[in-house]
């Protein structure tokens, strides 16, 4: 097949490139801006002129693009897309609807939410990790890699990710809202820390809850979509801040029995037992990090409902030990205590850390279980399998 693939600055790229060419497969790419436009007459037909030019099978895309499902539209080609963020306004967008769409999300709540509503252009399909390229990086693995400037020695916990401490988050900008307002977003913030497998956040936003929210930082749907305001303070701002508050929390945990390595953007955060090593390179970086700690952390966005986050996938893609929170979607890809470890509240993730640690041959057997699995079942060359069967069917 020709597949033309709108490009941009995205995770897997290059992983996703290498799997089509290695079955087969002929891939065109073009730089293309992801900007998050619903509607841009310009960007469009110079999208359809280069489809007509390639003549592809599909146009595809990491993450939906409104714009370029109007420019497949009109092209009479098919748009295929794979969406990793979460969370992704531009799915509410009115154009998912159109037949030429195939949607691929990785959270099979969110895809079960369009099902529900009767929107059959979307799918579930998991995400995956290049273990052909995670194994090359083994060898400089053993000698304790140097990498652009930065040494990756053996340790015993790893967390890779970001704590949500930059100036720009949204819950920092609501300063004027109400005492009443405040109380009520921490209260259900707090009770939603204690939960794992079901986000209650936006059906608690009440109409005097959102109208406070608007004064103060006001958001509005795009008049061309479909999604509440609701969404839009749950998803971006009170989600977002449950993350952050919960990371930092059961990091300070942490520190406070283990020491461990962290990687995140803000290199001037300080936590107990912690060493903050600043921002990895996801793609070049982070897999020696992986394969160097006897746990890798994955503490999961709130915003994502049921799914498997991508860190998970190249964890276990790079040979490393997963402990983890739970997410329903794990149990359709691998079995827990097999494969993986997750955990329940902070005193089980607490409990967990000190048995791995205290359990090598148990721990290292969990990770060569779950590097086997993904290898077998979960690289990007059986995701495009499952793509190019859905688009037969």
């Amino acid at each position: 097949m020709k597949i033309l693939m709108l490009e941009w600055k995205s995770f897997g790229n290059e992983d996703l490139i290498s799997a089509f060419n290695e079955l087969g497969h002929t891939v065109k790419t073009i730089p293309f801006s992801n900007k998050e436009l619903h509607h841009d007459d310009a960007a469009e037909n110079c999208i359809v002129s280069e489809i007509r030019n390639t003549a592809p099978d599909f146009v595809f895309t990491f993450n939906y693009f409104p714009i370029v499902s109007l420019a497949c539209k009109k092209a009479d080609v098919r748009y295929v897309c794979w969406v990793y963020d979460s969370p992704y306004v531009m799915l509410y967008s009115y154009t998912v609807i159109y037949p030429g769409n195939y949607i691929f999300v990785f959270d099979k709540e969110l895809y079960l939410e369009f099902h529900r509503a009767g929107i059959h252009t979307i799918y579930y399909l998991p995400l995956a990790a290049n273990t052909d390229r995670l194994c090359q990086m083994e060898a400089s693995a053993h000698r304790g890699a140097f990498h652009t400037g930065k040494w990756f020695n053996k340790t015993d916990i790893a967390f890779v990710g970001s704590l949500y401490t930059e100036k720009h988050q949204f819950y920092q900008r609501l300063t004027g809202i109400t005492p009443y307002t405040r109380g009520y977003l921490e209260g259900i913030m707090e009770a939603q820390k204690h939960v794992y497998g079901y986000n209650f956040i936006q059906e608690l936003l009440s109409p005097p809850i959102v109208e406070d929210l608007m004064r103060v930082l006001p958001m509005q749907p795009d008049p061309t979509s479909v999604e509440s305001v609701e969404f839009l303070y749950a998803q971006y701002v009170i989600n977002r801040q449950i993350t952050s508050t919960e990371r930092i929390e059961l990091l300070t945990a942490i520190g406070q029995h283990f020491p461990y390595d962290l990687y995140t953007p803000n290199e001037a955060i300080t936590l107990p037992g912690c060493v903050n090593h600043g921002p990895v390179d996801y793609y070049d970086m982070a897999p020696y990090v992986f394969k160097h700690a006897r746990l890798n952390l994955n503490i999961t966005l709130r915003s994502i409902k049921s799914g498997i986050p991508l860190r998970a996938f190249d964890i276990l893609g790079a040979g490393g030990f997963l402990l983890t929170n739970f997410q329903a979607d794990f149990e359709d890809c691998y079995i827990p205590d097999e494969d993986f470890v997750f955990f329940e509240s902070k005193e089980d993730l607490l409990q967990k850390i000190a048995y791995y640690l205290t359990h090598e041959d148990e721990r290292a057997a969990i990770a060569r279980n779950g590097f086997q699995k993904t290898t077998s079942y979960h690289t990007y060359k059986h995701r495009i399998e499952e793509i190019l069967s859905c688009l037969k069917g």
